[in-house]
């Protein structure tokens, strides 16, 4: 318990002491570029907000088998900013004379981290994409009962009926159930992942035919991941 105590607060501490200079390289680069003041405490603030919040949404969209080319691209955007504010603090420009091209860059940023971030917060989350509802037969109400009409008056004997022996129903075969075939570990454990997922956001089991369709498996599989739940 210590040594993993240990290792949070190793950990914990090189997050900050990280973060602590890119928020101050980052700082002196605004303030370099001509935004004084409140403004170039804003930049750092910016760039971390954007980097930390399309890593998040980058992770839920990559566990939730979703494409996340959008996430990937604004944290890579963020990382940019930062690791360019890094370099060019560390000796490579002069600040006291910077080129008009970095002031129209800082300039800049503020309308592309507002379009990002609004990107990143209209994206769909992975608890949102979820299969249509289907009706369960156990709530359904139950069919009226159809009473028959009472005749005291014995129909007629057919003729047909003495003459022709009446048709025999035809045998009604079962359907076959399917059989589960084995999954491999590593689909065992995807599948598994996908119905505790939907637990949590839902609080209901997952359904297999949902868990089947996500991880794009035929309609044969159903069995096979049902045994998995």
């Amino acid at each position: 318990m210590r040594a993993h105590l240990a290792r949070v607060d190793a950990v914990i501490i090189q997050a900050v002491i990280a973060g602590a200079l890119s928020f101050a390289h980052l700082h002196d680069l605004a303030e370099a570029a001509g935004q004084g003041g409140w403004k170039a405490w804003a930049y750092p603030i910016s760039v971390d907000l954007l980097l930390v919040a399309a890593w998040r949404r980058m992770r839920e969209q990559q566990r939730a088998g979703l494409p996340a080319a959008g996430p990937r691209l604004w944290f890579l955007v963020a990382l940019g900013a930062s690791l360019g504010a890094n370099v060019a603090t560390a000796g490579l420009l002069d600040l006291d004379d910077v080129p008009a091209s970095l002031r129209v860059v800082v300039a800049g940023w503020p309308a592309v981290a507002f379009f990002g971030g609004t990107l990143l917060a209209h994206t769909p989350h992975a608890a949102d994409v979820s299969a249509t509802p289907k009706t369960d037969p156990a709530t359904l109400p139950a069919p009226a009962a159809v009473e028959e009409p009472h005749c005291d008056v014995l129909p007629a004997p057919s003729a047909y009926s003495e003459t022709t022996p009446p048709p025999v129903p035809e045998p009604v075969i079962a359907p076959t159930t399917a059989h589960a075939v084995p999954l491999p570990p590593a689909l065992v454990d995807r599948v598994q992942a996908l119905a505790e997922e939907h637990r949590t956001t839902t609080g209901q089991p997952a359904d297999p035919d949902t868990v089947r369709a996500r991880l794009g498996l035929p309609p044969s599989m159903t069995p096979s991941v049902a045994a998995h739940l």
